[in-house]
């Protein structure tokens, strides 16, 4: 398993080739190397030119032996193959020899189930073995010599039968007996020597080894490693196990030990977790050990051989791989940011799903850089692989942003990072890289360029005309007073109350957008206010139309209210002209009031409702161009907001459209 970040592709291949147990990667029909660390060069005697070779051609001793059809078979199922105690002939140092390893062949699956690659773990077990087999040897070697002092006494019951009637054959029948004794006492001294040798060989293997005897393991042998790993001294020898070490109680050791020595069947255990002691503590370690049971000529234990190793740390170093990699899908899913790899040699992509859904692909379509390349629009390819080549020459990071089009033609813009990764040559050989969809920050971007650009228009249009008014009164100041300078006066005093209200709007924006908006609450007979608002339109071509509880009062900011709903009359003076009539409803709901401005104007498409409310935005009007900043909806569903209400509009096309609005009635906290 690989963790994509944060603990870098090349820092986790690190992290294999330096590992103790022996890890090879396989592909192909052919058993091509495609990765192999030390430990496994080391048990093949092979240096790393092998790698890249298919297996006959790079270890031949392997012709003629079961492990490329063995290879074959897991290429072809799909099925993990796993062996124990298992022989391989290897020349190493030239000489071709015998070892015995563990090992599994795991098969790594693509997303359509076929076998993309074969994971070789191996471990070599050699000397195990030989330890196991000397003990097979000892047993064997008691037996025989019981079966010899069987025959021998059997013998020497019918010397006694025939003593009287054969006394010449005593002679012979002494000599046998004196010749058995010496064959006794050269069966013992094997035997010594052999417990001394096994004795020995368990002391000095270089796996954690010990000997427990009896029903209550009493400790006989114990080697440094295991004492290591028990993190006790030799002082234990001699002591049952549960007195040895004493924080075996409650854990499942010693259950599995009365197992195997009641029933005789071995027991092996992988990555079990044992509280040890240490420095007074209890501490978490990892354990793959195996139980052997030493049975006597009537198959009955004896005693039991114990072979462990502690892989604590590849265990921690398992799991930390794992938190990382769950950490940074959290962090890339919770981003909504695409995560990929390219290799460059053969444009073929390792991608996120969230990284193909920004280029409008789904999880489970073929993406590769081809594709990648040809949804960047034309104009932008030669930009961005500029950066990518810069990034490569200079080992640096590229970030670029893009438009790209889906296959529904969509465009949709992405910032992208990338970082190119090198082989052992120093050479390029794959990019690791990172998009998000920036296409909403680009829109609010272009909303607001297009804001400026109205807002300098729309000051600058009143502007003039007061210039030109001023400018034409500064001309015909000496001349009598007449309509002339009336109207102009009146036409300076509507272009200055229109600039006016623009930089009201303005300064309310600038207020919303720091927080900044106070309300002043105060209790008021919102049917009088909501009269006063329907005065805001002098076109006789309309008529406001107040329906509701004429009693109502409500605790809210009067000013900011009314400005509410004179912006939501205006609007629909705006907008709709063909509207006779526009109706301003008030109605409770619950603990809130409800208060309504209908039009039966043209209605606002569907597309265009859920943006209306937002900063900047600006409707097209079936082409028809309208006054303003675009800024009016955003400041009332900002008032609406401060009063902890809602704010909303229903509409149909050809039909009108109703825009709303509830606050609390009995107000906030008095500001």
């Amino acid at each position: 398993m690989n963790a994509p970040d944060q603990i870098k592709p090349d820092r986790l291949l690190s992290v294999l080739f330096h590992s103790p147990n022996a890890t090879a990667v396989y592909t192909g029909d052919d058993m091509r190397i495609i990765s192999a660390n030390d430990a496994m060069l080391k048990f093949w005697g092979k240096d790393r030119s092998v790698v890249g070779k298919d297996l006959l051609s790079a270890i031949p001793e392997l012709h003629d032996q079961p492990f490329h059809d063995i290879l074959q078979e897991v290429w072809r199922s799909g099925e993990t193959f796993t062996a124990k105690d298992y022989p391989a002939v290897l020349k190493v140092d030239g000489v071709l020899r015998k070892f015995y390893f563990d090992f599994e062949y795991k098969a790594i699956t693509d997303e359509s189930g076929k076998t993309e690659f074969i994971l070789n773990t191996a471990s070599e077990v050699t000397e195990r073995n030989r330890a196991l087999r000397m003990v097979e040897e000892k047993s064997r070697s008691e037996q025989g010599l019981i079966n010899n002092l069987s025959a021998l006494n059997e013998e020497y019951l019918t010397t006694n039968e025939d003593l009287i009637s054969k006394h010449e054959e005593l002679f012979a029948t002494n000599v046998e007996l004196r010749q058995a004794r010496m064959e006794l006492l050269t069966a013992n001294h094997t035997l010594t020597e052999n417990e001394k040798r096994f004795k020995t060989l368990v002391e000095k293997a270089p796996v954690a080894m010990a000997s427990v005897s009896g029903g209550n393991f009493e400790v006989n042998i114990a080697n440094d490693m295991v004492l290591q790993v028990w993190n006790k001294d030799r002082s234990i020898i001699g002591m049952p196990l549960e007195e040895a070490v004493p924080e075996l109680k409650g854990q499942p050791f010693m259950e599995m030990l009365a197992g195997v020595y009641a029933t005789g069947k071995p027991y092996e255990g992988k990555e079990i977790k044992a509280m040890i002691e240490y420095n007074g503590k209890l501490s978490e370690r990892y354990l793959n050990f195996a139980y052997q049971p030493i049975q006597d000529e009537h198959r009955k234990s004896i005693s039991i051989l114990i072979v462990a190793s502690d892989v604590t740390e590849q265990v921690k170093a398992r799991e930390s791989v794992i938190e990382i990699k769950n950490r940074l899908e959290i962090a890339l899913d919770a981003g909504r940011l695409g995560y990929t790899e390219v290799n460059l040699a053969t444009g073929a992509m390792e991608s996120t799903a969230q990284f193909k859904y920004n280029f409008g692909y789904l999880s489970d379509e073929e993406f590769n850089f081809s594709n990648l390349f040809t949804a960047i629009l034309p104009e932008y390819r030669e930009p961005v692989m500029h950066q990518v080549r810069e990034a490569v020459k200079t080992k640096g990071i590229y970030k670029a942003e893009y438009p790209v089009q889906w296959k529904n033609d969509s465009i949709h813009w992405l910032q992208s990072y990338g970082r190119p990764r090198y082989d052992e040559n120093g050479m390029a050989d794959r990019i690791v890289g990172m998009t998000v969809d920036i296409t909403d920050k680009k829109l609010a971007e272009q909303r607001k360029d297009d804001f400026l650009s109205v807002a300098s228009h729309e000051l600058k249009t009143p502007l003039t005309a007061v210039k030109a008014s001023i400018q034409l009164l500064n001309r015909i100041k000496e001349l009598p007073y007449s309509q002339t300078h009336v109207k102009l006066i009146e036409q300076s005093d509507k272009g200055i109350q229109k600039m006016g209200m623009l930089i009201d709007d303005l300064l309310n924006m600038s207020k919303l957008g720091q927080d900044q908006l106070m309300l002043e609450y105060n209790t008021f007979n919102l049917h009088a206010m909501l009269k006063n608002c329907s005065h805001v339109t002098h076109d006789g071509h309309y008529h406001v139309v107040l329906k509701g509880d004429e009693s109502l009062e409500i605790d809210a900011d009067e000013h900011r209210i009314e400005q509410v709903v004179i912006n939501l009359v205006n609007n629909a003076v705006k907008y709709a002209k063909d509207s006779g009539e526009i109706h301003i409803l008030t109605e409770l709901s619950g603990d809130d009031v409800k208060i309504s401005v209908q039009d039966f104007g043209d209605g606002i498409a569907e597309s265009v409702v859920p943006h209306l409310f937002e900063r900047y935005f600006r409707a097209d009007h079936s082409g028809k161009s309208y006054s303003g900043l675009g800024l009016g909806l955003y400041i009332c569903s900002e008032i609406i907001r401060k009063h902890s209400g809602k704010i909303g509009v229903d509409s149909k096309i050809g039909e009108g459209s109703t825009f709303w609005f509830t606050i609390p009635k009995t107000g906030r906290k008095k500001s």
